[in-house]
């Protein structure tokens, strides 16, 4: 299934992608978001009810939101394609580096990204996310994907000078509506392995970055270990997995996002991400 986030005729709902258009499961289900109805365990229940249900709205009906839009932890991991390791000149952890973003910070598919009026450094991060479909804490590598929703495109959108200024990089990661979290979620069962996909980054239809997932430094299960020994990991989580070398900061000269820029980022089995970049008002 392709489940999504969105707004239409004025409500907040959420659904699945069929017949080219989306069955609004808001309406027939109980939970009234993505996220409680992953709480509730129903992706069963949801793949029945569109079992003989027609399309509610077409694509272009609807307001793409966030594919989890308030999700109580956003993970991010840092450095973990050895690529861009190389580019920005550090060396590869034991253990990976976690961050956090918060969901202010990101908007669905389609919408504008924002590049906030205190820099011109607003840098693309094509990235695979996760979404946690069963709590855990402690989990093992071998029951790790077992936990796993699905999967999701993820541009971690940073603002650079920001960034760099401390060690910490949360200044520079969590600007309000800087990043992008869609266009829908694909269930697990159709990714059984995430480390057999290819991500592609494009800013105005030139490719920027350009990896597969195997190339990840900490894999998706082993994600999934470190951060659960660290927190209990709950339904509609996100973890986002890390960039490929590539980003514009590293460039010369450096390929920075600009207001009417369009930026993508798709991953074979999952989907493509667009959306338009803007500047912050005011």
């Amino acid at each position: 299934m392709k489940l999504l986030s969105f707004t239409a005729e004025g409500r907040t709902s959420y659904g699945a992608i069929k017949d080219g258009g989306v069955v609004d499961l808001g309406r027939r289900l109980k939970p009234r978001t993505l996220r409680e109805l992953l709480e509730s365990g129903g992706l069963a229940e949801a793949a029945a009810a569109l079992q003989g249900a027609a399309a509610d709205f077409a694509l272009n009906a609807i307001t793409y939101a966030p594919v989890i839009p308030d999700p109580a932890k956003i993970i991010c991991v840092g450095l973990n394609y050895r690529d861009h390791v190389a580019e920005v000149g550090r060396t590869v952890t034991e253990k990976p580096a976690l961050f956090a973003r918060f969901a202010t910070s990101q908007v669905g598919h389609l919408q504008p990204v924002i590049r906030p009026r205190v820099s011109e450094h607003f840098d693309y991060e094509g990235e695979l996310a996760l979404v946690i479909g069963r709590a855990g804490r402690h989990i093992r590598r071998e029951d790790a994907l077992a936990h796993v929703a699905g999967y999701a495109c993820y541009n971690e959108g940073s603002v650079r000078d920001w960034q760099r200024h401390t060690t910490q990089f949360l200044a520079g990661k969590t600007f309000d509506k800087s990043g992008a979290f869609g266009p829908w979620l694909v269930t697990a069962d159709e990714i059984p392995d995430p480390s057999k996909l290819k991500l592609e980054t494009r800013l105005n239809g030139q490719t920027v970055q350009s990896t597969t997932t195997d190339m990840m430094i900490t894999d998706v299960p082993d994600l999934i270990v470190y951060c659960s020994t660290v927190m209990t990991l709950l339904p509609g989580d996100v973890i986002v997995t890390g960039t490929p070398g590539g980003v514009g900061m590293k460039r010369n000269p450096p390929l920075f996002m600009k207001p009417g820029d369009t930026v993508e980022v798709e991953i074979s089995g999952v989907g493509l991400l667009r959306n338009p970049v803007i500047a912050e008002a005011g």
